[in-house]
């Protein structure tokens, strides 16, 4: 059994680096370009090679870096595969000409046809909701319980959301627009603009820990960076109230852990399989449990901790969507000020 891993930096997106082009492409491997950094994650590789006999060869980095490196390798690039985290970034992969489509009756039946590209071109594995938080030492009730209540003027002050830069946010707003159209969004997005309680900064947590530190009334961030809050800091929960948007409606906004296959891979067969094992009862645990996400094959159970954090109705628009509408998203932040 052989699973070998290289790290890969923003800066290192030259040939050479890891994996040289052409020096993995003998039968038996397959090689995973990966943006996902989870110790969990060994155990899928290990598993394939003891059902399949493939050897796993996987580079680490991030995922705009491992997708521009991949388009520089072009012919004689060694990927096989590339594993990212949100739709959006999955989309960029698709714009970029490396991705190829996979007719596979094992991933058409077990993974949802609105977690995955409609030609094949990528699959969704786990999912991740992005909810609202508030503060719950100040208000006795959930001050919004939908996405578009963050733009009520009653909010004024209250809401803290990290930057448009911030891929989650351009797929939230990209969700927008496929439901209300591009004008309603712009005026959502100008209105929450207006309800900033700062000025955008920091990432998902720092949303949550300002909501329990009083800077902000509520908050954006999606569900596994509470689940982190809560396991280092559980005398919290008191102050932080959840809220699973749109129940009312159309649901909440999800997004995905997925992966595609590379257009140029040395090994297109083992490539598929794996793409096939991902979606095994095996994999979809251990992929999601990586980062306390949902497994999106119908059957398999979440971890306890997501049991115990609850169910909730889910959007079930087309991820695909959240690339597609992605740059009329980021015009929209640019027009409306949100930095």
């Amino acid at each position: 059994m052989r699973v070998t891993l290289t790290a890969l930096t923003a800066a290192a997106t030259a040939v050479g680096v890891g994996l040289a082009a052409g020096s993995a492409a003998a039968e038996g491997d397959v090689n995973i370009y990966s943006a996902r950094h989870y110790q969990t994650d060994e155990a899928l590789y290990e598993e394939f090679t003891e059902r399949t006999g493939i050897d796993v060869n996987r580079i680490q980095g991030k995922s705009d870096a491992l997708i521009q490196r991949i388009k520089s390798e072009g012919r004689n690039t060694p990927a096989d595969i590339l594993i990212t985290v949100d739709a959006g970034r999955l989309w960029r992969a698709e714009e970029a000409g490396i991705l190829e489509s996979v007719s596979s009756d094992t991933l058409e039946s077990r993974v949802p046809a609105h977690f995955r590209h409609p030609d094949g071109k990528w699959f969704g594995y786990s999912t991740r909701a992005r909810i609202i938080f508030y503060d719950a030492q100040r208000y006795d009730a959930p001050p919004a319980t939908a996405y578009e209540d963050l733009a009520d003027p009653v909010l004024k002050g209250e809401v803290c959301i990290r930057s448009s830069s911030n891929v989650y946010n351009q797929s939230l707003l990209a969700s927008m627009i496929e439901h209300h159209g591009a004008e309603e969004a712009e005026t959502w997005a100008r209105g929450v603009v207006e309800n900033f309680a700062r000025e955008p900064e920091g990432g998902d947590t720092d949303q949550i820990l300002g909501v329990a530190a009083g800077e902000c009334g509520v908050a954006v961030a999606n569900h596994y960076y509470y689940l982190r809050v809560m396991e280092e800091r559980p005398e919290l929960s008191e102050s932080i109230g959840v809220v699973f948007p749109n129940q009312d409606g159309r649901g909440v906004h999800v997004n995905i852990s997925g992966a595609g296959k590379i257009a140029n891979g040395p090994n297109p067969e083992n490539a598929v399989r794996f793409l096939e094992f991902l979606a095994s009862d095996f994999a979809q645990r251990r992929f999601a449990d990586g980062n306390n996400e949902y497994p999106v094959v119908e059957g398999v159970a979440p971890n306890t901790k997501l049991k115990d954090f609850g169910e909730f109705k889910v959007d079930n628009v087309n991820v695909a969507v959240y690339g597609e509408n992605q740059p009329e998203a980021q015009m929209i932040f640019d027009r409306v000020g949100w930095k």
